[in-house]
């Protein structure tokens, strides 16, 4: 079953655990923002990479993120790019959570679950991974320019333990 799908009979089966009386008490997704950081690499070649193999996984050409400030130990001066992201909503959103849920996060190596401290107060959850090569967009052969990435997962949500229970029964493998 897609996400679209679950997230649509999510009403049913909680109302009685949290008291909804109305389908729009239940929470719902609103965005998929994917975040990585290029830091100060001076490369052309790997800056350009990371951008192209984003916008694979995602479907969603990245936008770049300068720097707010200089720092000068990290070498890096106002105005350089230091990280690319991108915001999914409506269908690509959807697209990419299944994805994530059903064919990514199974080939994460050693993959235990997903830690349930990460759901913030706010009702959005954040996930870290490694290594964008679980994504099954990347190509096998370019293993040496491997880069990790944050996903936050926004939602209406406005309490940790709902989100909780919105996020196991979309099917995301959260630890017990």
């Amino acid at each position: 079953m897609r996400v679209k799908e679950k997230e649509n009979k999510i009403f049913e089966s909680l109302k009685k655990d949290f008291g909804w009386t109305n389908k729009m008490q239940a929470p719902r997704l609103v965005k998929v923002v994917v975040n990585t950081g290029t830091g100060t690499i001076k490369d052309k070649k790997k800056l350009e990479l990371i951008p192209d193999r984003l916008a694979k996984i995602t479907g969603q050409k990245p936008s770049a993120r300068p720097s707010k400030q200089s720092i000068a130990t990290f070498k890096s001066r106002q105005g350089d790019i230091i990280g690319q992201q991108v915001t999914l909503r409506g269908a690509r959103m959807y697209d990419f959570v299944d994805k994530l849920i059903n064919i990514a996060l199974p080939r994460t190596k050693d993959f235990r679950g997903l830690n349930a401290s990460s759901i913030d107060d706010m009702g959005n959850y954040s996930i870290g991974i490694k290594e964008h090569t679980i994504f099954p967009e990347t190509v096998d052969e370019e293993l040496k320019d491997v880069f990790g990435m944050s996903i936050t997962i926004v939602t209406t949500s406005k309490d940790k333990k709902v989100t909780r229970a919105f996020l196991e029964k979309l099917g995301f493998p959260l630890k017990k």
